[in-house]
């Protein structure tokens, strides 16, 4: 506890059986200290108990031996170049599903910006760029396939990786707009909190790369 105050790091990997204090924890003071509760944390165990850590706030559980390409993975998942902070807009107009998603984000250790609708989201992106888009498509004002053609439109935001999360009962003329503007297609209340968490790392993780490969 004390070196990750003293060096906040991007990600925390965490052993469950250590003598005097165990992982679990380690893990509950961590996620209750309020400058180190954001950190994303790893468990790393010989027993299968991922269950037990996601609902103590654990991203992620690899059972040992540990594989290290799987290790490098899950790490590159949770790392940010920028700052150690990984920004994720969510642009949804329905204001309980947008807290209700928020709060997932927030205790997975993402920083959630808000947006109602698509001009509100171009808007918030001109203050800070965020590292990945969570967007609804029926908005008001401006709704998500006008947001991704003004923001496709910028140099600078064409590489932002973008999820998009519907209830729309998307026709063949709608799959082929957003083909090749989105990383992903996610049906609203047809995924686990644990699934939509793995579509967010796994873009952040795409993204990383690419920006490495530059």
């Amino acid at each position: 506890m004390r070196l990750a105050h003293e060096i906040q790091p991007a990600v925390i990997t965490l052993d469950v059986m250590m003598p005097g204090m165990d992982g679990w924890s380690v893990l509950r003071m961590l996620k209750a200290d309020p400058k180190l509760h954001n950190i994303p944390v790893i468990m790393l165990s010989m027993i299968d108990d991922r269950m037990r850590g996601y609902s103590l706030g654990a991203v992620d559980y690899l059972t040992k031996p540990v594989d290290r390409e799987l290790l490098h993975k899950a790490l590159s998942r949770y790392y940010c170049a920028a700052e150690d902070i990984c920004p994720v807009l969510l642009v949804e107009d329905d204001i309980e599903t947008r807290e209700v998603m928020a709060r997932t984000l927030e205790k997975a250790g993402w920083t959630v910006s808000e947006a109602g609708n698509g001009q509100e989201a171009l808007d918030s992106m001109s203050d800070q760029q965020p590292r990945l888009i969570l967007l609804d498509l029926m908005m008001p004002v401006m709704d998500g396939f006008g947001f991704l053609t003004a923001m496709r439109a910028r140099s600078e935001w064409r590489h932002v990786p973008v999820i998009v999360i519907t209830a729309k009962d998307l026709t063949v003329a709608d799959r082929a707009r957003l083909a090749g503007n989105v990383e992903d297609v996610l049906e609203k209340t047809a995924y686990t909190r644990e699934q939509l968490l793995e579509h967010v790392r796994d873009a952040v993780a795409a993204c990383n790369i690419s920006d490495q490969g530059k």
